[in-house]
């Protein structure tokens, strides 16, 4: 597992944190892992980031089990949407009930034998890579489908403490024993992890990109600190950053 966080360079250059944060709860069975953004214009957003990601993977703890201990997709999906309700119910606790200037997303993944769980509420993405089985075929990437926001304005987004949450949430269920790996970002590297597909149809993973970092992770000479030397290396890259000025985050892991 690997998870790195960068400045964008509009906060660099107006003085302001990283507003993004990402964490991981490893268990017996599999990993929690979740990723949250902060909004730009709430004032306190990277203490709401934190403090998402915090409860995320304590909430969604006891749900990392081997499929055959709850083999029903439904039932999976509503334990996935009551740890939000947790989630989020702490939340507006710890903000006192005024949640706007902590506003954030978030994207929870639950992965353990058999199973994967998504959840999310906002603009962040989850990419899973699949094993088919043939040594001499490379991997897939799929990307999951993502939150709607029901807004009519494109620059709108929804938070863990926004009264729609809980209708807007995005919950997902994906049962594939094939699953080895899986990748969450917020969305400052939408336009660095996806590509155009043809017309009608949604974004695709950049295949390449995606199988170096997971490649690299698997090698048995995978160094920690190497790989964040080359990962903030291209985060603050002029590729990059002609793209976007958004902080940015990625946390991937893989099965080994």
């Amino acid at each position: 597992m690997h998870g790195t966080s960068a400045i964008g360079y509009r906060h660099l250059r107006e003085r302001m944190p990283c507003q993004d944060a990402w964490r991981c709860r490893t268990t017996p069975s599999g990993l929690v892992l979740a990723v949250a953004d902060g909004a730009g214009s709430a004032p306190r957003s990277e203490e709401g980031a934190k403090q998402a990601v915090r409860l995320a993977t304590r909430a969604f703890e006891p749900l990392v089990t081997p499929w055959e201990q709850l083999p029903d997709a439904h039932a999976r999906k509503a334990a996935l949407t009551d740890a939000f309700r947790e989630v989020r119910a702490a939340f507006l606790r710890w903000c006192g009930d005024s949640p706007a200037p902590y506003a954030t997303t978030l994207t929870v993944v639950v992965l353990a034998p058999g199973w994967l769980g998504q959840l999310s509420v906002g603009d962040g993405l989850v990419v899973v890579r699949s094993d088919v089985g043939d040594p001499a075929q490379p991997s897939s990437y799929d990307l999951l489908p993502r939150a709607h926001t029901g807004s009519e304005y494109a620059n709108e987004t929804v938070f863990v403490g926004s009264p729609t949450a809980l209708r807007q949430l995005r919950v997902d269920c994906v049962r594939d024993d094939g699953i080895d790996g899986v990748l969450l970002s917020t969305d400052g590297l939408t336009q660095a992890l996806l590509r155009r597909a043809p017309a009608g149809r949604p974004p695709m993973p950049h295949d390449a990109f995606l199988g170096h970092l997971f490649d690299r992770l698997g090698r048995p000479d995978y160094d920690h600190d190497e790989e964040e030397r080359r990962l903030s290396e291209f985060l603050g890259s002029d590729q990059i950053t002609r793209v976007t000025g958004d902080d940015k985050t990625l946390l991937w892991a893989i099965r080994t």
